[in-house]
């Protein structure tokens, strides 16, 4: 029993024999998991070296731009020509992208050799060949009478410019043609096919066969982000945020990078990795010192390497007895397709011993274990460093994303992943032992690099036709200088219709007298109650003003106004503003104090005296019965009476705007007009008595509030108003009402822009054509997201976040066209308001019969405040339409309150004066 023992145990040793004298040669070969952490770090420090400006030129991973911003989406559909030159045969291609609207790809292909000659003679000899190629290839499918158009798919490394554009780097892959690099492959090829008259074909795209292989699977799988390859050659491509590529313009969406990742180590990099039979097969090949990750990984050279380690081993006495053969001397005598086979799991030991006795070797059972073992390290290794690299991009892309967990796609191809029998498993196992965080689904690409071709020409026109159509609804918000100088005159023709007696009652902008006829002074001091209602919130205010334009204390509170009461009777409304009044003041301990009052009403009022003002109708949202044509004064003394608790003296009625105005003109005595853009827009200026004819003094000056947000309720924008705004005014709770206010303010341009995406993802331009139900909700769409959406500092992601809130499942490329549409919105808004203010900015400036004004406008409101870019616009517009003012903007500080405060001061030192004189 011990004998049989004894020769067990001495036959394992001879099995273990070759693989750990294999093991011990190779060492170097073998790479810990330590080793590929640091590989995988310095491939994520090259990715970053090529993405930027600075460093690109030096950087050995080019991470070449491809110019292709979004991946399929299954709408895809036509027929389109491919042609695919990188490999010893060259293929045409007919694809049919979705019939009658199934999501299915039919391919018709033909292969034409590519010699020796071709590849490696001149330029154009080479572009003449693949043009007759595709004159044959459409000859034989009846195309030529067609017009199609085509994706070439070049594998070599090239400069993009644009999607139809690049420049060679350098030949790969035996190819040498002369007088190609540098130069534009695609004009190469549009001259060749100049020849053929006949055929009617559109390049669209130059195609890397990696990107070709992504959009092949995304096509399947819109989870694929990532393309790799890893056959005759090796590279990877990946979606990047376009924010982090240096090397092209814009910083809105995604592009495909085609790493070029063969290139790794061609700059040193990799040089403690590499073996004596890795510099051995570099020096012998036809790109010496470049290309070095390749030429550690692709099916190319595995199989070379492998012989080199065969040759030295023999040479050494390790294998063969020490007796190579002629073969074993000839370069490429052993190809990867031989270590394929020489691996497999069963066959694997028979197909090693034929295929070394076919180099003329007589291998025992012992040489042939040995062999399999070195085809095993050489290609465990392509797989460990494939995988290294591949997990950089993952982590990369998981950063981008600023995810915990990464779940996404890659895209494969090539013969060694698909022919090796061990590779993609190994490959798979190391990629997820590196990057545990990911979720990685590997999806093998059929044809990839042809049909991804086709598949990125199909995204091209698709894109093509939905920018057409997408810029044709923008296009409705662009306005011309001629359409803003068509505002601001149209503006003014109507402000003097309201100032005028005659034309007054048909006038949309109503110029309605304040009664607010002079500007504080800083002699204003004493306690003062101020209110403040034009929103959802109502606001009570103790102001205390000392002499001296800086000396102002304020205390407030905010009660809330139901929905109910604001839509309620006009009792109800009254009755809950005066329980309000007087939470506040027993809050503040002065329930039994005499405090004079300004009511800031921001609503349009007729008023007959200061503290007096009919209530022409109501705005944002406000619908409370029986106040419409009342004096909302005597309103609130009912309800201050009905309480019967306290007594105040309202001496003020103030609209928010003139508020706006007088607070700011408290610090600035040149401050003679108040905007506000936010919920609603509007606009007070002090007006010259004598073209008020609404008022019988003719000396001095009187705020008139103008109520523009009515202008061209009678049809006198009707030019510039799109669909969207009718759909808006129609929906709205005053139709035909309020027409400039409903295109300008921040009530309405959430509304606006949710009526755009309604219309362009039925369109099946947006969120993949499906309307979710918040979409389909009113008001759901908040100004604020606008602010948001079109922040410079917002990257996409965040874009994403904010419209899933919504309920809107949107891709990258949704989120830049929502960004877009908000852009237009907004911007078209704080145009208009600036045209608007122009008009009356000139007329302050002729009014005086001054050649050149200066004049600071009071401005208040959310979205003048918080939008990134209107308030800029909204300058720049004035700016430009009143060529002879010089404008100075000035935040105002709580103009609601601090302004009812002031009128009412202001408005008490006139009362003052009047009864002395």
């Amino acid at each position: 029993m011990f004998a049989v023992h004894l020769v067990a145990s001495y036959l394992t040793k001879l099995k273990e024999d070759p693989i750990k004298k294999v093991d011990r040669f190779l060492y170097h070969m073998r790479l810990s998991d330590e080793t590929l952490l640091d590989i995988m770090a310095r491939f994520q420090a090259e990715m970053e070296k090529g993405l930027r400006k600075d460093t690109n030129p030096t950087a050995s991973v080019k991470m070449l731009p491809t110019y292709v911003r979004a991946i399929p989406d299954g709408t895809e559909h036509g027929e389109f020509l491919a042609l695919d030159l990188g490999g010893s045969k060259f293929r045409v291609s007919k694809i049919q992208v979705s019939e009658e609207g199934k999501q299915k790809v039919h391919m018709e292909s033909q292969f034409y050799p590519m010699t020796s000659e071709i590849t490696r003679g001149n330029g154009p000899q080479l572009f003449e060949y693949v043009a007759d190629c595709l004159a044959d290839f459409m000859e034989t499918k009846d195309l030529k009478q067609k017009e199609l158009p085509l994706g070439f798919t070049f594998s070599f490394p090239y400069w993009q410019t644009k999607l139809d554009e690049g420049a060679l780097l350098s030949w790969t892959k035996k190819f040498k043609a002369r007088g190609v690099q540098d130069t534009d492959v695609v004009s190469h090829l549009r001259r060749a096919l100049q020849k053929h008259s006949d055929l009617h074909v559109d390049i669209l795209a130059l195609v890397n066969d990696t990107v070709g292989t992504m959009m092949t699977c995304a096509y399947d799988d819109p989870y694929c982000e990532i393309g790799v390859i890893i056959g005759t050659g090796s590279n990877a491509c990946y979606m990047e945020d376009m924010s982090n590529i240096d090397l092209v313009e814009g910083d809105e969406g995604r592009m495909c990078i085609n790493t070029e990742w063969g290139a790794f180590g061609d700059d040193g990099a990799l040089e403690d990795i590499r073996t004596e039979f890795d510099r051995e097969l570099d020096l012998g090949s036809l790109n010496p010192g470049k290309q070095l990750f390749e030429k550690m990984i692709s099916g190319l050279y595995l199989g070379e390497l492998v012989r080199l380690i065969l040759l030295k081993m023999t040479r050494a006495g390790l294998l063969f007895g020490g007796k190579t053969s002629c073969a074993l001397h000839t370069k490429d005598k052993i190809e990867t397709r031989h270590v394929a086979a020489m691996e497999k799991y069963k066959e694997g030991l028979a197909n090693t011993k034929e295929i070394l006795t076919d180099l003329g070797l007589e291998p025992s059972e012992a040489d042939c274990i040995a062999v399999q073992q070195v085809c095993t390290i050489v290609s465990f290794r392509s797989a460990n460093l494939c995988a290294a690299a591949l997990a950089a991009i993952l982590m990369r892309l998981r950063e981008n994303k600023k995810l915990e967990r990464l779940r996404t796609t890659v895209g494969m191809d090539g013969t060694l992943y698909k022919t090796h029998p061990q590779y993609p498993k190994r490959l798979h196992k190391v990629v997820r032992k590196l990057v545990p965080n990911c979720d990685v689904r590997f999806l093998l690409s059929e044809s990839g690099s042809t049909k991804g071709a086709a598949m990125v020409t199909a995204v091209a026109s698709r894109v093509q036709a939905q920018r057409k159509k997408i810029d044709e609804v923008l296009a409705l918000f662009q306005l011309t200088r001629d359409n803003l100088v068509g505002v601001k005159d149209r503006m003014r023709t109507e402000l003097e219709y309201g100032l005028k007696k005659e034309t007054h009652p048909m006038a949309t902008v109503k110029m309605l007298p304040t009664y607010v006829c002079g500007m504080p002074d800083g002699t204003e001091h004493g306690k003062f109650l101020a209110l403040d209602l034009g929103g959802t919130n109502f606001r009570v205010l103790l102001v205390k003003f000392r002499r001296g334009r800086s000396s102002v204390r304020m205390y407030n509170k905010i009660f809330a106004i139901p929905l109910e009461i604001m839509q309620g009777t006009g009792e109800e409304l009254f009755d809950h503003i005066v329980q309000c009044i007087a939470d506040f003041l027993d809050y503040m301990g002065l329930k039994g104090a005499p405090l004079p009052l300004g009511f800031t009403f921001s609503f349009p009022c007729r008023q007959t005296r200061i503290d007096k003002g009919i209530l022409v109708e109501w705005t944002k949202g406000f619908k409370a019965t029986d106040c419409e044509g009342e004096d909302v004064v005597d309103l609130l003394r009912e309800a201050i009476k009905r309480r019967n608790e306290f007594d105040l003296d309202i001496v003020a009625l103030v609209n928010d705007t003139v508020g706006t105005m007088m607070t700011c003109a408290h610090e600035d005595p040149r401050c003679e007009i108040g905007l506000i853009a936010g919920t609603g827009s509007n606009v007070c200026y002090m007006e010259e008595m004598s073209n008020i004819e609404m008022v019988e003094e003719n000396e001095g000056k009187m705020c008139i509030n103008t109520e523009w947000g009515g202008f061209g309720d009678n049809g006198c924008m009707d030019d510039i108003r799109t669909q969207y705004d009718k759909e808006v005014d129609e929906g709205s709770l005053n139709p035909g009402k309020q027409r400039y206010e409903k295109m300008t303010s921040g009530m309405y341009l959430g509304e606006i822009v949710r009526q755009i995406l309604i219309d362009l993802t039925k369109q099946g331009l947006l969120f993949r054509g499906h309307i979710s139900e918040r979409l389909r909700t009113r008001g759901i769409f908040e100004t604020k997201f606008l602010s948001q959406i079109e922040s410079d500092r917002l990257a996409l992601l965040q874009v994403r976040a904010i419209l899933q809130q919504l309920g809107l499942d949107s891709t990258c490329d949704d989120s830049i066209v929502v960004k877009e549409v908000c852009g237009a919105v907004s911007r078209r808004a704080a145009q208009l308001c600036g045209a608007g203010l122009a008009a009356i900015v000139q007329k302050r400036r002729e009014d005086q019969g001054l050649e050149h004004l200066k004049i600071t406008v009071g401005v208040d409101g959310t979205l003048y405040k918080l939008h990134p870019h209107f308030s800029r616009i909204l300058q720049e517009t004035v700016k430009e339409l009143a060529p002879g003012c010089d404008v100075t903007f000035m935040l105002s500080e709580d103009g609601s309150g601090k302004g009812a405060a002031l009128i009412t001061a202001v408005a008490q030192r006139f009362q003052q004066l009047q009864k002395e004189n």
